[in-house]
């Protein structure tokens, strides 16, 4: 009990006194996460609202096959970015791997069904209510989903902001492809991981103390967020 103690202590003076080596894993972690989480947004979010305002053949099967990705193991999508991007790979030549671009894919590969299916729902209620408004005034498939995304704002927020939940937590994936090289694609996660296993419990429960205030920060919000939708 008092070894875990000291351990606490230890890990609030390295945050209190700013350690360089956790700011510099703090600090990679969120501009990956941030990174991956804006890209998922960009690809997601079009193609939830092109889903909600569309009817073509194969659609039900793309709805379906993005919400069985909800639940994609985070290790097999590591591992087949590993064979993509290793120098036998198909990738290869690129030399990505164990780089913060390869985490930055991996992230963007699990965070981009999140996207879709947190806007695909909102986006379908609301082209149900202004869809026959869109189609008199002629609006575009483009202007269409534009409409959508004015609209549903909020929604918008809330998908990025689970987007970078998922990403921020994951471990599975970028310590496959990112090797947890120190200094350069040592994340908390993985970090945590790496120190837990060395038993330096103080750097370990720092990085966690940091990555468990994020993470309720980020659920709080969505919450909130959410919340404020219903009331609407």
């Amino acid at each position: 009990m008092n070894d875990f103690a000291r351990s606490i202590g230890s890990a609030l003076t390295l945050i209190a006194e700013a350690d360089a080596e956790l700011l510099g894993i703090v600090a990679l972690s969120v501009r990956v996460s941030l990174t991956a989480s804006i890209i998922a947004l960009l690809i997601g979010a079009p193609l939830g609202a092109l889903l909600a305002i569309t009817r073509f053949r194969g659609r039900q099967v793309i709805i379906v096959v993005t919400n069985a990705l909800l639940g994609l193991p985070p290790v097999v999508v590591g591992l087949a970015l590993y064979l993509l991007l290793s120098r036998s790979g198909p990738l290869g030549a690129a030399g990505l791997l164990f780089t913060p671009a390869a985490m930055v894919i991996a992230q963007t590969l699990l965070a981009t069904p999140i996207v879709v299916a947190l806007v695909h729902r909102p986006a379908s209620l609301l082209w149900a209510e202004y869809g026959d408004l869109a189609r008199i005034d002629g609006l575009s498939t483009l202007r269409s989903i534009g409409l959508l995304f004015a609209l549903g704002r909020t929604s918008l927020l809330t998908a990025f902001l689970a987007a970078f939940g998922r990403a921020i937590a994951e471990v599975g994936a970028i310590i496959v492809v990112g090797g947890n090289i120190r200094g350069f694609t040592r994340t908390m996660t993985t970090a945590i991981a790496l120190e837990t296993s060395k038993g330096d419990l103080p750097l370990a429960l720092g990085l966690g103390l940091i990555l468990l205030a994020l993470s309720v920060a980020v659920s709080t919000v969505a919450f909130v967020l959410v919340g404020r939708v219903g009331e609407k």
